[in-house]
């Protein structure tokens, strides 16, 4: 794949409401905002999340539950469009209160208190499509 060129076009930065799921934040926001390319980063706490891997044998995620307060170590994603939405992909490294981490594919987070910085992109429009050879939806 060739890669593609985008100018920024706005920067965001935003509180998550307490209690919200920061995956269906960002994905309101895209939403409401009319964001259909983008790149985000976000830290805070979470209160409790859910994590995957994909398994590349058996083509499916397997969870990894987080079931008590986290930091944000590192939060780091993308906006594009699938089936014409606007469709949030992320990865996160969360630290427990001793300094161990969990990290993996950002599949649910219940904020404590999250800050976002979402830089929407200018250019060609940016869409996944279903990948045969790995059964995900990647970008075309």
């Amino acid at each position: 794949m060739d890669p593609a060129e985008f100018d920024l076009k706005r920067n965001l930065l935003i509180r998550a409401k307490h209690g919200s799921d920061l995956v269906q934040f960002i994905t309101e926001l895209a939403e409401d905002r009319g964001i259909t390319a983008a790149v985000f980063t976000a830290i805070g706490a979470i209160k409790h999340a859910k994590l995957g891997f994909y398994d590349q044998e058996k083509h499916k995620y397997h969870e990894i539950i987080v079931d008590s307060p986290h930091e944000i170590a590192s939060c780091i994603g993308n906006v594009s469009l699938k089936d014409g939405k606007p469709f949030v992909h992320a990865h996160a490294v969360l630290a427990g209160e001793d300094g161990n981490t969990k990290a993996g594919h950002l599949i649910e987070a219940i904020v404590f208190a999250a800050e976002i910085h979402l830089r929407e992109l200018k250019g060609v429009k940016l869409e996944r499509k279903y990948d045969e050879e790995t059964t995900l939806s990647l970008w075309r």
